[in-house]
């Protein structure tokens, strides 16, 4: 295994006195202790400082290790440890698992092989691992604890080869995986993704996800079956068709996967996933593996963590298997993660529906106060939210109080020295636990190409990816009038008979800016770049690197004041909803950054969000836009919380 960079024994796995340090590999282990003497590795090289992790130590400046040392370049570490067996050396290749893990690498392959500085020596083959298996990749240790992401250039030819190579392995069990596809609902139709048949084998079924409906405000009663609608026809346009009910009750295929169903949840508030566990469960004996799939942003991780706490997986599982790096960043997860599924067998079934029939008639009143806590907290993030419960729980045993007196007495001439604290026994599967398991696995994220996420930075993604319930604005344009979405999209009201009603659907924390045609373009030379635009963010010298807005013309035609005709989607930034009066034939001109997709989409999802714009505020184009209430499920209903259509 190809384990240093540039021939130096040990420097490409862990560094010497000026390389990453111990502590910054495994975790808060002092370097004597990990490596048996004042000879070990260097800390401070890693960590830059002993308060935290350095960014020039942590990201390879004069004295750290160099990125591609640590992520697995052409002479780097390999990666292929996060899905069990010795790593090699490949370009360009993700890092999740390079420290280890049960499955992960080895302590002599992580440590540079036969050439390499080896901790086997050290502290001897069964230490070592133990000392190895809490922990990190570098680029995880940064994105949970620095919210730092690491550049990573992994191309969409090997995010596909990943995928493919994982979902056409031969089948499991006898049975054929089963493909959990899931959609981000906030960039439809982007989020379905034109070549995912190409990715899965013929024959495969296929449950469709659309996530993050709880940042979506309702603007009818039956909003959620729209949605649904819609993620089945954005489904239909790229191949993935149910399966048609033939005469004799056989069942034909109309395209090579098989769409069995479709489902909207929030993997954040856990709506709807009680109910998904519920159709995964009683899929059991149809399906072997289970593969989610997906763009990158769209909640898979958020998703896997979430069933890692929950009825889906093992009960032991939330004990062995390590959560899946959540960030704002595209492409956080860099190789496989999996939980194995535990066994649904009629007993398990009927005590886990004896528990959803009793959490239903609980009330909010009579939850824990952990629990009223964490709904509170919730409510403020989304519309809609679910309780995500257990109902097989392993074990735990009582905790034993090891006190031996002799390490606390000591005399006046002598310091006090106190032992330091002993590591926690980590659990494990056995043989048996896992020999016919199968397994749920979480894949990379797959880059959408065109977005225009991949020409921001970390902050300005922040920004831009709504993490809390969206609050729409809706502004009244007069022809002549513009509408600035940050610095990310412009729209022109060229044309028109009347004024129109333009609602934003997007993040709360991008700034939207009103102004007239004649002012448009300096507006957007003197605060593009600055606090007015906010996004992108860095002054003259970022807009100098950043694309030039590209115009496309818009003719639409008004079906009256209660319905949208259509939104204009500007790439993932957001969308802007555009109602106009009955037959009112509409002139725009919309930009979005050059190498970015502008689309139209009819009919718009929220076709009647004018309904919520709230009051005028006087002397403005704007509305005061009334928040709706949030709505908890599974939960006994009360005067404030009414059971909406789905």
């Amino acid at each position: 295994m190809g384990g240093q960079p540039g021939g130096s024994e040990g420097q490409g796995a862990l560094g010497v006195s000026e390389g990453l340090g111990v502590q910054g590999a495994l975790g808060r282990m002092g370097a004597q202790e990990a490596l048996g003497g004042s000879e070990g590795l260097g800390v401070q090289g890693a960590l830059g400082s002993s308060e935290g992790l350095g960014v020039q130590g942590a990201l390879g400046g004069s004295e750290g290790l160099g990125v591609q040392g640590v992520l697995g370049g052409s002479e780097g570490l390999g990666v292929r440890g996060g899905t069990g067996g010795p790593g090699r050396a490949r370009k360009d290749s993700g890092v999740q698992g390079v420290l280890g893990g049960s499955e992960g690498l080895g302590v002599q392959g992580v440590l540079g092989g036969s050439e390499g500085l080896r901790v086997q020596g050290a502290l001897g083959r069964s230490e070592a691992h133990r000392a190895l298996q809490g922990a990190v990749c570098q680029r995880c240790w940064l994105l949970v604890h620095h919210q730092q992401a690491l550049h990573m250039q992994v191309s969409r030819e090997q995010y596909r080869s990943l995928v493919s190579a994982a979902l056409r392995s031969p089948p499991r069990h006898g049975r054929r995986p089963l493909v959990l596809y899931m959609v981000d609902m906030l960039d439809l139709p982007d989020s379905v993704l034109q070549d995912l048949p190409q990715l899965v084998p013929a024959g495969s079924n296929i449950l469709v996800v659309g996530n993050k409906v709880d940042l979506l405000p309702g603007d009818s009663p039956d909003y959620l079956k729209r949605f649904r609608k819609e993620l089945l026809r954005s489904c239909a346009r790229v191949g993935i068709l149910p399966a048609v009910q033939g005469t004799g009750g056989q069942v034909g295929r109309t395209a090579s996967q098989n769409l069995v169903d479709v489902h909207l949840i929030s993997a954040k508030t856990g709506y709807g996933v009680e109910e998904l566990i519920s159709k995964l469960q009683h899929s059991w004996k149809c399906n072997g593996d289970v593969y989610l799939v997906g763009a990158t942003n769209s909640g898979k991780s958020t998703l896997f963590n979430t069933l890692l706490q929950s009825d889906y997986c093992k009960s032991k599982s939330s004990e062995v298997i390590n959560r899946a790096t959540i960030s704002p960043w595209p492409g956080t997860t860099l190789n496989l993660l999996k939980f194995p599924i535990i066994n649904p067998t009629s007993d398990r079934l009927f005590r886990r529906q004896e528990r959803l029939k009793a959490d239903a008639e609980k009330t909010e009143e009579q939850l824990s106060d952990d629990e009223q806590k964490y709904l509170k907290c919730l409510k403020k993030q989304g519309y809609l939210i679910g309780r995500v419960g257990r109902t097989f729980q392993q074990q735990k045993s009582k905790a034993v109080i090891d006190f031996d007196p002799d390490e606390l007495s000591f005399n006046m001439e002598e310091e006090p020295v106190f032992s330091s604290n002993k590591p926690k026994e980590r659990v494990e599967f056995t043989y048996n636990e896992l020999k016919d398991a199968r397994w749920f696995f979480d894949t990379p994220g797959i880059v959408k190409e065109n977005c225009v996420l991949n020409l921001l930075t970390e902050k300005e993604v922040k920004l831009v990816l709504p993490t809390h319930a969206i609050v729409p604005r809706t502004f009244v344009l007069k022809p002549g009038m513009v509408l600035f979405l940050g610095a990310l999209g412009r729209i022109d009201y060229l044309q028109g008979a009347k004024s129109s009603w333009f609602s934003v659907v997007a993040s709360n924390l991008l700034p939207v800016h009103v102004t007239t045609l004649e002012k448009a373009d300096s507006i957007y030379q003197k605060h593009a770049g600055k606090t007015l635009l906010k996004v992108p963010m860095g002054g003259e010298e970022r807009m100098k690197e950043f694309p030039p807005l590209i115009p496309q013309e818009i003719t639409l035609e008004g079906i009256g004041t209660l319905e949208a005709v259509a939104d204009i989607k500007l790439s993932s930034a957001g969308w802007v909803a555009v109602t106009a009066h009955l037959e009112d034939k509409l002139q725009l001109r919309a930009y979005t950054p050059e190498g970015t997709t502008l689309m139209i989409r009819k009919p718009p999802l929220l076709p009647h969000i004018v309904d919520i714009k709230g009051n005028r505020i006087r002397g403005s184009a704007s509305y005061r836009t009334k928040r709706p209430p949030p709505l908890v499920e599974n939960l006994k209903a009360n005067g404030t919380n009414k059971k909406r259509g789905i």
